[in-house]
């Protein structure tokens, strides 16, 4: 086959360094959009970006040429230079040094983007350590938790 097609949905999820609650309801709208431009720079298509105080979940479309570790230290690092330069606030931003990132098949994208949508009112009763902790465990992954968090 000479031609090379993908389809590949990630569900991205990242928090603040030390989930510092620094993502303002005045900045999120800006950083939403900033992310999208990043994604289309990456030919990583945006779904959507929804974020609370201390984190972000992005749902994304993953570049045939693109590996996941390359989209999210792009997305990371253009964001956070973004970020610091919004605010003197943001001087010292940072995002933590890792990120969980889970395939979504086509059939699943409405419910994964209900669940994106529904941050805030989800971390209502439940923290960003404990929905990470059901990520990883609904998705099989291992993990130490000693090197969960940074």
């Amino acid at each position: 086959m000479p031609q090379s097609l993908a389809n590949i949905y990630i569900h991205l999820i990242f928090s603040t360094s030390d989930r510092q609650p620094l993502l303002t309801d005045d900045i999120r709208p800006s950083l939403h959009s900033y992310f999208g431009q990043v994604g289309k720079t990456l030919e990583c298509p945006i779904i959507l970006v929804n974020s609370v105080e201390d984190h972000v979940h992005i749902l994304h479309r993953l570049s045939r040429t693109v590996t996941i570790s390359k989209a999210v230290e792009e997305f990371k690092k253009s964001t956070s230079k973004w970020l610091k330069s919004q605010s003197p606030n943001l001087a010292n931003f940072s995002w933590q040094s890792g990120y969980g990132a889970f395939s979504v098949s086509e059939s699943n994208l409405d419910s994964v983007t209900a669940y994106i949508q529904n941050q805030r009112e989800h971390h209502r009763t439940k923290s960003f350590q404990d929905e990470f902790r059901e990520f990883l465990t609904k998705n099989k992954l291992s993990y130490d938790e000693q090197y969960l968090w940074d």
